[in-house]
């Protein structure tokens, strides 16, 4: 059985908001004067307000826990202000929890920013050789890896210049390729990856799969991009306002967290658009029977209506609507014919009454565009969850079977 080599326990981070004072110190000698004395902590209680007021306070974590095996690659998923990053931080040792414990067995390697690590008026191998020496490995243990890194980093031509004229792009690289060649048994790496090109995303996660397979070490990944989130970990935890909302299988902690950001909304209204020649008002996801709701099991009807004003008299105008799975993959596009409208007020009804979909939360895109050119498109914060359900004469579950269950024709025949 593998060993845990990570354990949050009970972890918080308060902030002291401000311009000119953090309280720090004043906070860590005020805690230490209380404990020396056999008081009780002043700051072990989340959300205790203190003389300052509760609007100088912030609780960038409350009461996390949670543990990593070895070898394990974890998802940290979470809207921006979540707690992410201070959550990396903490364990990367650059700040400390203001309550509660971790546990860490094994060297760590971290990659929170842009140039983490690195000396800006190093060249590019001095810093390779000082970020080893940072992880307490020896000159010829770096020696021996310095070819694999500079490969993997493509920055062989700039080597011997100072990282400072790097471009952001050549910094991440050249952080990650040491991050991930210098051999720490956990690897922390935060969005940062979001500024390499896609081919080097791609060889990043690689890496992280091989390292985390092949090598048995750990793997902490923040990332807003779901599919990698997807693709890499096996596990995952969801960050809300600095608490932990939900742990588990990377794919039901996706859709926990997808499905928290729709917060059960069915109706939407938009800002009018005079200056162009049409616009959308609203979308309404509702039932057969036109109740609003926007989760259904994966067999119902449902429709989409969505309203939209033409400010003149317009040909050619079509309304369209995308939906797309949790990886971002755009997996069906529904057009209405081209038609001729008057100045006023319109509702365009999709019905969904054909396809079935896998069990999950899918995002919907709606569009208008005349003559095939697109005047808005609308494409944030609007999602519908289909639930579980046993198709009709299917004897085989649903669930993680594709994403979408229609049958085929199929014939038997006796040959």
């Amino acid at each position: 059985m593998a060993k845990t080599v990570i354990h949050f326990e009970n972890v918080s981070k308060l902030y002291q908001l401000g311009e000119i004072s953090t309280g720090t110190i004043s906070r860590d000698l005020s805690r230490w004067w209380a404990l020396s004395r056999g008081k009780s902590d002043p700051v072990s209680k989340i959300g205790e307000v203190s003389r300052k007021g509760p609007d100088k306070e912030l609780w960038a974590l409350s009461d996390i826990s949670f543990e990593i095996k070895q070898g394990e690659v974890l998802g940290i998923i979470g809207g921006n202000g979540a707690g992410k990053s201070t959550l990396l931080k903490i364990l990367s040792r650059v700040t400390k929890p203001t309550t509660g414990r971790i546990r860490i067995r094994g060297r760590i390697a971290s990659l929170l920013e842009v140039g983490t690590g690195f000396h800006p008026d190093l060249t590019g191998r001095e810093n390779i050789f000082l970020n080893g020496a940072i992880l307490g490995m020896r000159k010829n243990e770096i020696q021996d890896k310095l070819d694999e890194i500079v490969a993997f980093a493509g920055v062989e031509r700039y080597l011997d210049t100072p990282v400072k004229r790097y471009s952001s792009g050549m910094y991440v690289r050249l952080a990650f390729a040491v991050a991930a060649h210098l051999e720490p048994e956990i690897l922390v790496i935060d969005e940062v990856l979001a500024v390499g090109d896609a081919e080097f995303q791609r060889k990043c996660i690689g890496k992280m799969k091989d390292v985390s397979q092949n090598e048995g070490r750990t793997v902490l990944f923040v990332s807003h991009n779901l599919a990698s989130v997807k693709s890499l970990c096996s596990k995952s935890i969801f960050l809300k306002n600095g608490k932990l909302e939900y742990q588990g299988e990377t794919d039901l902690v996706i859709n926990q967290y997808l499905n928290n950001q729709t917060q059960n909304q069915s109706e939407f209204y938009f800002e009018a658009k005079e200056n162009q020649e049409a616009y959308l008002t609203s979308l309404k996801i509702t039932d057969h029977r036109n109740q609003l709701i926007n989760s259904f099991l994966n067999n119902d009807l449902w429709k989409l209506k969505i309203g939209f004003h033409a400010n003149d008299s317009i040909k050619n105008l079509v309304v369209a609507v995308g939906i797309l799975t949790s990886d971002n993959i755009l997996l069906r596009s529904v057009f209405s014919n081209p038609f001729q409208t008057e100045m006023g007020n319109y509702e365009a009804v999709f019905i969904e009454n054909d396809i079935v979909y896998s069990a999950g939360t899918y995002q919907i895109i709606i569009s208008l565009s005349i003559n095939n050119h697109v005047i808005q498109q609308i494409e944030d914060g609007i999602f519908i969850t289909f639930e579980e359900t046993q198709l009709q004469h299917s004897f085989i579950k649903t669930k993680n079977k594709g994403l979408i269950l229609n049958q085929m024709k199929i014939e038997i025949l006796s040959v």
